[in-house]
C-alpha cells in the first residue's frame, strides 16, 4: 500500500483583515508540506455570506504572497481539486448533507427563531445547565424526528425554511489523536446537535471543512486551537459519510497570547500597545478605519516569518535565526508547543534589525530612494547608498535610516540648545572659528583626514577633543548624538560643512548674548 502524499491546507475566511495568528498557520502548513514534499493548498471558506467583506480575499492573497508563502494550489493558482472558493461548491454539500438525512445521523429542523429562544428561555428557567439544541431537547423541537414523514414532507415541498443539524449519540466518548496535544475524547453529552446546512442554501463550516477536506485529499489538519472542540463533531461526520479511513490527522496550535500572557492577542492589543498585528495596512470597507500591518511598518518578509515560527515551535535547540529553507529542513509537529505564546514586539524588532543587518547596502539604497525622493528630497541613489552606509547598523527598520537623515538634506533648523549651554565654554568661539578655518585649506575631505586635521588642529590649541566633540556634532547636525561625525562632514562635503559652522557660530553667539 502506497503512502498518503502530504496535503495541507490553510482555509481562512474572507470576513475581514488576516490576524498575525492566521499568518502563523499559514506558515506551518507550508513548512510542514515543503518538510514532507507535498502540497500546500489555500481554500476559501467564505460561506458565512452576511460576514463576506470585499477585498479580503486579496489581502489573504497579496499577505501570502509579500511573505513568500506561495501555496501549490489556490483560487488564484488553480489545481486539480478545485474550485479552491466553497461559495462555488455549493452544489457539492447538498449531496453529503442528504447523505446524512437518509442515513439518520442528521435531521431537518424547521424551528423559527422565536421557538429555539422560546427553548433556551425555558432551559434557563428550569436552571439547566446545558441551553444547546441535543440529544436532550432535540424532541421538544420541530424537527423531522418528532415530526411524522407526512408533516415533513408537506414542509419541504412548500419550501418553509430548515436547517439540516446533525444527529449525535446520547452518550458516546468520541476519540481521536492529535498530534500536538495527544490522545483527546469528548462525550457527547457536552456536544451539540450542530446545524450542518442552513436554511439559504449553504453548509455550515462544519460540513464544508470536513466535504472540502475528504475531496481535496487533505493528509493533515493543521489549525489553531480555538477549532479543537470542533474536532469531536469533525471525527462523527468522517464516521458518517464512511470516510474513516481517509480522516487526516489534526495538530491543533497553540494560542499567540497577550504581552502579559494573559489572553489571546488581538487587534485592540496592537492599537493599544502600538504594534501591527496584521501583515499589510487593512482599510476597512465599512468605517474607513485602517489597521496598520507589518509591511508598511518597516518590517521584512524573512524577519516576519522567522519571528512567527518562533511564536510556538523550537527546533530543540538554542538556534533563533532561520532562513525559510533552515525551517523547513527542521520542522516537525512535534516539537510545537502545547502552551500558549506570549508575543514579544521587542523581539520581533530585534528580529528585523537582524534582517536588515544582511540586506547589502545596494539593495537598502534601491529601495530607500523612492522614501527619500516621495518625502520632497532631490537626491541619487549613490547618495543614498553613503548615507545607508552610516546609519544601518543603528537602524531597525528602513524608516529609521529615512528619519535619522534629514540632516544629510537640511542644515539644522534648531539646535539642542540644552546641551550647548553645558558643554559650550567662552573660550570655544575662537577655537572653532579656527577649526574652520583649517577645513578650507584641505585637500581631501575624507573620514579619515578630516579626523587627524582636527586632532592636530585640537592638540595645537591644547583642547581636549573629547570637551569638544558634542558642541561640533550640533552646530554640523543640530542634534547631540548619531553617527560618527567626521563621517558625516564627509558625506555633506566641504563647503556645506564650512557654511553650517558658521551658521552655527552665529547662533551660538546670539546665545552668549542673552
Amino acid at each position: 500500500m502506497s503512502q498518503r502524499k502530504t496535503r495541507v491546507r490553510f482555509a481562512p475566511s474572507p470576513t475581514g483583515t488576516l490576524h498575525i495568528g492566521g499568518v502563523r498557520t499559514a506558515l506551518y502548513n507550508y513548512l510542514f508540506a515543503h518538510k514532507n514534499n507535498g502540497d500546500f493548498i489555500i481554500r476559501i471558506e467564505d460561506t458565512d455570506q452576511q460576514r463576506f467583506v470585499e477585498g479580503a480575499e486579496n489581502y489573504i492573497m497579496e499577505a501570502l504572497n509579500w511573505l513568500g508563502i506561495n501555496p501549490t494550489e489556490s483560487p488564484v493558482h488553480g489545481g486539480p481539486f478545485g474550485p479552491y472558493r466553497q461559495s462555488e461548491r455549493k452544489e457539492i454539500y447538498q449531496k453529503y448533507a442528504q447523505q446524512l438525512v437518509d442515513s439518520g445521523n442528521a435531521y431537518y429542523a424547521f424551528d423559527t427563531a422565536a421557538e429555539l429562544e422560546e427553548m433556551r428561555k425555558r432551559l434557563v428557567e428550569a436552571k439547566s445547565s446545558n441551553q444547546q439544541y441535543n440529544a436532550a431537547t432535540r424532541m421538544e423541537m420541530r424537527n423531522s424526528l418528532t415530526l411524522n414523514v407526512e408533516e415533513v414532507n408537506q414542509l419541504l415541498e412548500a419550501h418553509k425554511p430548515y436547517v439540516i443539524r446533525i444527529k449525535l449519540p446520547e452518550n458516546e466518548n468520541v476519540h481521536f489523536t492529535d498530534i500536538i496535544r495527544g490522545d483527546i475524547s469528548v462525550n457527547t453529552a457536552n456536544m451539540d446537535d450542530k446545524v450542518l446546512f442552513k436554511s439559504d442554501g449553504m453548509p455550515t463550516y462544519h460540513l464544508a471543512n470536513v466535504v472540502d477536506d475528504y475531496l481535496m485529499e487533505i493528509s493533515h489538519v493543521i489549525r489553531g486551537e480555538e477549532w479543537l472542540p470542533s474536532a469531536p463533531l469533525h471525527v462523527l461526520l468522517y464516521r458518517y459519510l464512511g470516510w474513516e479511513d481517509k480522516m487526516p490527522q489534526f495538530s491543533h496550535l497553540p494560542l499567540i497570547l497577550k504581552p502579559d500572557g494573559n489572553g489571546k492577542l488581538s487587534k485592540r492589543d496592537g492599537d493599544r500597545l502600538g504594534f501591527p498585528v496584521v501583515p499589510l495596512d487593512w482599510t476597512d470597507p465599512a468605517t474607513g478605519n485602517i489597521t496598520n500591518g507589518y509591511r508598511e511598518h518597516g518590517y521584512l518578509p524573512k524577519a516576519v516569518l522567522n519571528f512567527l515560527a518562533l511564536l510556538g515551535w523550537n527546533d530543540g535547540t538554542e538556534k533563533e535565526v532561520f532562513s525559510l529553507e533552515e525551517m523547513i529542513a527542521s520542522f516537525s509537529l512535534e516539537r510545537i508547543n502545547k502552551s500558549g505564546a506570549k508575543f514579544d514586539f521587542e523581539k520581533a524588532k530585534w528580529f528585523n534589525h537582524h534582517y536588515l543587518q544582511l540586506m547589502s547596502n545596494d539593495e537598502l539604497a534601491a529601495e530607500l530612494l523612492p522614501k527619500f525622493i516621495a518625502n520632497g528630497y532631490s537626491t541619487t541613489e549613490e547618495y543614498i547608498l553613503k548615507i545607508v552606509g552610516l546609519l544601518k547598523e543603528r537602524s531597525n527598520f528602513t524608516d529609521d535610516i529615512l528619519k535619522q537623515s534629514t540632516f544629510f538634506f537640511d542644515p539644522p533648523a534648531a539646535y539642542d540648545d540644552a546641551i550647548l549651554s553645558k558643554k559650550w565654554k567662552p573660550q570655544f568661539m575662537e577655537v572653532f572659528k579656527g577649526w574652520k578655518d583649517t577645513f578650507t585649506e584641505m585637500c581631501d575631505f575624507t573620514p579619515s583626514q578630516i579626523e587627524v586635521n582636527s586632532k592636530m588642529y585640537l592638540e595645537n590649541r591644547e583642547v581636549g577633543i573629547g570637551s569638544v566633540m558634542q558642541p561640533f556634532r550640533i552646530l554640523i547636525t543640530g542634534v547631540s548624538n548619531g553617527p560618527s561625525v567626521f563621517e558625516i562632514c564627509s558625506i555633506l562635503g566641504q563647503s556645506e560643512v564650512i557654511a553650517r559652522m558658521e551658521t552655527g557660530l552665529n547662533h551660538i553667539a546670539k546665545l552668549e548674548k542673552v
